[in-house]
Protein backbone atom coordinates (compact mmCIF):
# COMPACT_ATOMS: atom_id res chain seq x y z
CA UNK A 1 0.00 0.00 0.00
CA UNK A 2 1.37 3.41 -0.87
CA UNK A 3 1.71 6.35 1.52
CA UNK A 4 -1.29 8.19 0.05
CA UNK A 5 -3.60 5.22 0.58
CA UNK A 6 -2.28 4.71 4.11
CA UNK A 7 -2.82 8.40 4.91
CA UNK A 8 -6.35 8.29 3.51
CA UNK A 9 -7.25 5.29 5.67
CA UNK A 10 -5.68 6.79 8.76
CA UNK A 11 -7.38 10.13 8.19
CA UNK A 12 -10.76 8.42 7.93
CA UNK A 13 -10.28 6.65 11.26
CA UNK A 14 -8.92 9.75 12.99
CA UNK A 15 -11.71 12.01 11.72
CA UNK A 16 -14.37 9.53 12.84
CA UNK A 17 -12.80 9.29 16.29
CA UNK A 18 -12.58 13.08 16.43
CA UNK A 19 -16.24 13.50 15.54
CA UNK A 20 -17.63 10.81 17.83
CA UNK A 21 -15.27 10.84 20.80
CA UNK A 22 -12.54 13.42 21.01
CA UNK A 23 -14.34 16.63 20.07
CA UNK A 24 -17.40 16.04 22.30
CA UNK A 25 -15.10 15.22 25.22
CA UNK A 26 -12.91 18.26 24.53
CA UNK A 27 -15.96 20.53 24.45
CA UNK A 28 -17.10 19.07 27.78
CA UNK A 29 -13.65 19.75 29.23
CA UNK A 30 -13.70 23.31 27.90
CA UNK A 31 -17.07 23.88 29.56
CA UNK A 32 -15.74 22.35 32.76
CA UNK A 33 -12.64 24.52 33.00
CA UNK A 34 -14.52 27.63 31.86
CA UNK A 35 -16.86 27.05 34.83
CA UNK A 36 -13.82 27.11 37.13
CA UNK A 37 -13.77 23.38 37.81
CA UNK A 38 -10.51 21.52 38.18
CA UNK A 39 -9.68 18.57 35.93
CA UNK A 40 -9.73 15.11 37.49
CA UNK A 41 -7.34 12.24 36.79
CA UNK A 42 -9.49 10.84 33.97
CA UNK A 43 -9.59 14.25 32.27
CA UNK A 44 -5.82 14.55 32.48
CA UNK A 45 -5.34 11.01 31.16
CA UNK A 46 -7.59 11.88 28.20
CA UNK A 47 -5.51 14.97 27.42
CA UNK A 48 -2.28 12.96 27.68
CA UNK A 49 -3.66 10.44 25.14
CA UNK A 50 -4.68 13.26 22.82
CA UNK A 51 -1.24 14.86 22.98
CA UNK A 52 0.51 11.52 22.39
CA UNK A 53 -1.73 10.82 19.39
CA UNK A 54 -1.04 14.31 18.09
CA UNK A 55 2.67 13.60 18.01
CA UNK A 56 2.04 10.33 16.15
CA UNK A 57 -0.15 12.09 13.57
CA UNK A 58 2.11 15.09 13.04
CA UNK A 59 3.95 13.63 10.00
CA UNK A 60 0.68 12.84 8.21
CA UNK A 61 -0.76 16.29 8.90
CA UNK A 62 2.44 17.89 7.62
CA UNK A 63 2.08 15.93 4.35
CA UNK A 64 -1.53 17.09 3.89
CA UNK A 65 -2.13 20.85 3.96
CA UNK A 66 -5.88 20.28 3.82
CA UNK A 67 -5.71 19.23 7.49
CA UNK A 68 -3.61 22.17 8.70
CA UNK A 69 -6.53 24.46 9.60
CA UNK A 70 -8.38 21.70 11.45
CA UNK A 71 -5.26 20.70 13.36
CA UNK A 72 -4.60 24.33 14.30
CA UNK A 73 -8.15 24.82 15.59
CA UNK A 74 -7.93 21.64 17.65
CA UNK A 75 -4.62 22.71 19.15
CA UNK A 76 -6.15 26.08 20.05
CA UNK A 77 -8.99 24.27 21.82
CA UNK A 78 -6.62 22.01 23.76
CA UNK A 79 -4.37 24.95 24.59
CA UNK A 80 -7.37 26.83 25.98
CA UNK A 81 -8.36 23.82 28.07
CA UNK A 82 -4.90 23.31 29.53
CA UNK A 83 -4.28 27.01 30.17
CA UNK A 84 -7.60 27.44 31.91
CA UNK A 85 -7.14 24.20 33.86
CA UNK A 86 -3.80 25.50 35.15
CA UNK A 87 -5.44 28.76 36.19
CA UNK A 88 -8.12 26.78 38.03
CA UNK A 89 -5.47 24.69 39.80
CA UNK A 90 -3.61 27.81 40.92
CA UNK A 91 -6.86 29.37 42.15
CA UNK A 92 -7.39 26.31 44.31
Amino acid sequence: MNQEAEDRGLAEVVLERLEKERLPRAIDLKDKVDAGTRLDDMDIAFLERVFADTQDLKPMVERHPEYHALAARLMELYEHITTKALENEKAG
